[in-house]
């Protein structure tokens, strides 16, 4: 059965996480209050708490060669969504903890992945399977 998720995370400030959330990624902005603020994450909700004093460092693993931020949350988007997304962010400008690329090529679950930092440094995962069967695959 498929679901929504809810998420609510920490940010340090709202107005620019709307700029990130909303204009950067395109995530319509739900409801809102001076503490918090709602985006509609590809039909999931996801709140922003102000929280400036909980914001703290990402720590990694070590994934496939790449430091991988482990607390982290996104999207899995079709592989063609997902390319326009990786060009967008690009012509944007936008840092990247970890490049657009393809990983475990050639392996089960193999996908396109990238990971940005929201400007309060939450790390979002956007990644791509060409097999979405691969998703759950051993």
């Amino acid at each position: 059965m498929t679901v929504p998720f809810h998420l609510a995370f920490p940010v340090a400030d709202l107005e620019e996480t709307e700029r990130f959330y909303s204009g950067i990624l395109g995530f319509p902005v739900g409801r809102r209050s001076e503490k918090w603020i709602d985006f509609d994450m590809g039909g999931n909700q996801i709140s922003a708490h102000l929280r400036p004093e909980e914001v703290g460092t990402v720590r990694t693993n070590s994934v496939d060669g790449d430091a991988v931020p482990v607390r982290h949350f996104g999207l899995v988007l079709a592989w063609k969504d997902w390319h326009s997304l990786a060009a967008r962010l690009q012509d944007s400008d936008t840092s990247f903890v970890i490049e657009p690329k393809v990983r475990f090529e050639g392996e089960v679950g193999e996908q396109a992945t990238l990971f940005i930092l929201d400007p309060s440094g939450n790390a979002l995962e956007f990644k791509s399977f060409k097999d979405l069967g691969q998703l759950f695959a051993h």
